[in-house]
């Protein structure tokens, strides 16, 4: 796990309105109880609507978390729509040496996102192939909030057990179970662009 004693992991969610932006910080918080850590997740709602640009955020710490502010600089950065890339600055306030997880089909997205004097990882993961691969869909929108929590929960190190058990509780066993092999499949496919 990234975390040490007394460490806090403040996490920045990038999505559009339908894609599950603000459940996927919901769920990782769930995660987190069940390894032990606390956790806290909100969204920042302006006048979204369905394909706007969303932001939502989630902290995980190993004590009581007593911070309620947006996270202006995230240790992580989840980016569920590369769409987004180049309309929201996603990398702003990133701490060097943060990691950043996208939904991408391809490496080039990456290129886009290096910053001279600032190091961070960049890992991809196609969840939105997962999602159309399962059926996720809903009114036309892959919902790719799961897969791209499966992907985020290995590079933390969580154990998948604790990501199924999340995600059943937060969705139920019948909405859950795509979810459930949405997840297993980010968790699998993950890479880190070197």
């Amino acid at each position: 796990m990234l975390l040490s004693k007394g460490d806090l992991l403040e996490i920045r969610f990038h999505g559009r309105g339908g894609q599950g932006a603000v459940t996927a910080a919901n769920i990782l918080v769930g995660i987190a109880y069940r390894n032990g850590l606390w956790g806290q997740a909100f969204p920042f709602f302006g006048a979204e609507r369905r394909g706007a640009p969303v932001t939502a955020f989630a902290r995980i710490g190993k004590g009581r978390i007593r911070v309620r502010s947006m996270i202006r600089e995230p240790d992580i950065v989840v980016v569920l729509d590369e769409g987004l890339i180049g309309i929201v600055d996603v990398t702003s306030g990133l701490k060097n040496g943060g990691k950043v997880i996208i939904n991408a089909g391809s490496k080039e997205v990456a290129k886009s996102l290096l910053r001279e004097g600032i190091k961070y990882d960049i890992y991809l993961v196609n969840a939105t192939k997962i999602a159309l691969d399962l059926g996720l869909v809903l009114a036309g929108w892959p919902l790719v909030n799961t897969a791209i929590l499966g992907a985020l929960a290995k590079i933390l190190n969580f154990p998948f057990n604790t990501v199924e058990d999340a995600i059943i509780d937060y969705l139920g066993s019948e909405r859950g179970k795509k979810n459930v092999l949405a997840a297993r499949r980010a968790y699998e496919e993950v890479v880190m662009i070197e």
